[in-house]
């Protein structure tokens, strides 16, 4: 659920906080930089502390606790047997497919979020005098293009939200149906709200620990940040102050009232301003599916058409991507095209919408579509109408298109290629194989930690990277490589430990207090 602002261009909201003034960190340097010991706490004492912390380390209980609090914070992939979540089930589900676009997507998110603030990344190829390196061309672009990232991501969730409900709609499972929705809506919020809750807690316990004064400085210095600079959440000298401004900004970030991303950014985390959109249009989408829940296949269809036709003129595109994803839903359940397949592997594509009689040519048409899907997702964030490729597609956008305009063709682009995955063979095998799988499982957690895990660990890593590389010319790219070594792995294993942590037991914890209170 996340395009970029420099100086004189409007950047995405997934991975745009404005730029910060330069007086944000005046007056955070701490008064009380150094800290006084304690000259009564003599090194004998600390002698005696560290004996005794020592012995208790010698009894077996302690090397036990030790032992499995070691083998917590290894990722899950390095536990082996001792791990208790599997990062891959046995068998797939016939739509497992979608987990590992979702997975992919977060990491492209979070890519896109490291690498805007050192480059200028929204431009594509051959735009100006400065855009001619190939990894701005289009499709290879998307690999940190978080705009198109997140059209994937509502898509996504419109299908997923959608594909039970419609499934037991057409069963004719009417009481079945009803406690369906009545458990979507129910454990939505607690699903959606409660880990960027706990996460952002954990920002204020950085904050507050001093774990964000360490790289302030970095943070804010234009020579590394050359292009995008994020906001440093400020430490406040009276904790209590922290601590209700934390609560005040996690009641405006959760906003189901208006449609504007920026109401619902919280600035103890910027890049979460996708959640609350996704449960706004939830809530919306479930009133939709409870409104034609009566109705036929194709007249059910025909009034989802009407509504998408009504908010597309609105220029809401965030609810129109939830709906076509309801829609291909749909579609797919009419055609049957998720039998699970015998080997339990990769689900099996209908003939139904076979375009030739021959397998493998309709494998190759399938392809050959998603690459036109995936140059549509690729438009770019900036400067559109004056990039090669893209002039003659950017004058398309129509006039009243009241939202930046590179929504409109990614927005497209992501409706396509969500379809075109779920007649895929050869997609559906990558989106399904092993590490994409375990990027699906992790995605939320990536999502939610990347910013906080950059804004603590991976900016040391980059003063580090650069203080050896340099900042001149293509030196700064070789930091930039340097630094990634370290930064990626550190973001996904803050994610996975995340994951464990809080989003699994989240989602635990939503099922159990549902029941709760189902009870008299």
């Amino acid at each position: 659920m996340h395009g970029h602002r420099t100086a004189s261009l409007a950047s995405s909201q997934e991975s745009s906080p404005r730029r910060i003034d330069e007086k944000v960190l005046s007056d955070l340097e701490s008064d009380g930089s150094t800290i006084e010991i304690d000259k009564t706490f003599s090194p004998s004492a600390w002698v005696k502390i560290v004996k005794k912390s020592l012995a208790c380390l010698g009894s077996l209980s302690s090397r036990v606790l030790l032992t499995r609090l070691l083998v917590f914070f290894l990722p899950s992939f390095l536990q082996g047997r001792y791990s208790r979540e599997r990062s891959r089930p046995i068998k797939l589900h016939p739509t497992a497919y979608l987990d590992g676009m979702r997975g992919l997507g977060a990491l492209f998110v979070f890519f896109c979020h490291y690498s805007y603030q050192g480059f200028f990344i929204a431009e594509s190829f051959g735009c100006g005098d400065r855009n001619w390196a190939w990894l701005k061309l289009p499709i290879i672009r998307l690999f940190y293009q978080g705009p198109a990232a997140v059209c994937i991501f509502f898509v996504i969730s419109g299908y997923a939200l959608s594909y039970r409900p419609l499934r037991l709609i057409r069963s004719g499972a009417t009481i079945e149906l009803s406690e369906a929705l009545s458990s979507l809506v129910f454990r939505r919020a607690v699903r959606l709200f409660l880990p960027p809750i706990i996460s952002t807690f954990m920002v204020l316990c950085f904050i507050r620990i001093g774990a964000y004064e360490w790289t302030r400085e970095f943070a804010t210095d234009t020579r590394f940040m050359k292009n995008i600079v994020e906001p440093h959440p400020r430490r406040f000298d009276d904790p209590k102050e922290q601590f209700l401004d934390w609560v005040w900004s996690l009641y405006c970030f959760i906003h189901v009232f208006a449609w504007d991303p920026d109401a619902g950014r919280i600035k103890y985390d910027v890049h979460l301003w996708t959640v609350p959109v996704e449960y706004l249009c939830s809530l919306y989408l479930f009133l939709v599916l409870m409104a034609t829940a009566r109705l036929g296949a194709r007249c059910r269809l025909a009034v989802v058409a009407l509504i998408a036709l009504f908010t597309y003129r609105s220029s809401r595109w965030e609810f129109l991507l939830f709906l076509a994803g309801m829609f291909i839903a749909e579609l797919d359940l009419i055609s049957g095209v998720h039998v699970p397949s015998t080997h339990g592997r990769v689900p099996a594509a209908s003939t139904k919408w076979r375009v030739c009689p021959n397998r493998s040519c309709t494998a190759f048409l399938w392809i050959l579509l998603s690459i036109i899907a995936l140059y549509l997702l690729s438009q770019p964030d900036a400067n559109g109408h004056m990039t090669p490729g893209w002039v003659y597609l950017c004058s398309l956008v129509p006039q009243w298109w009241s939202v930046e305009g590179y929504r409109y063709w990614q927005s497209i682009g992501a409706v396509f290629f969500v379809f075109i995955v779920g007649h895929s063979r050869a997609w559906q095998k990558l989106f399904t194989s092993n590490i994409v799988q375990y990027f699906g499982k992790i995605s939320y957690a990536i999502y939610l930690m990347h910013g906080p895990a950059m804004h603590v660990l991976g900016y040391h890593f980059e003063k580090w990277a650069y203080s050896i590389t340099g900042v001149d010319g293509y030196w700064f790219n070789a930091g930039f490589v340097l630094h990634a070594c370290f930064c990626i792995p550190i973001v996904i294993w803050w994610a996975d430990i995340f994951w464990r942590a809080v989003d699994i037991p989240t989602v635990k914890f939503a099922k159990w207090f549902e029941k709760r209170c189902l009870k008299d």
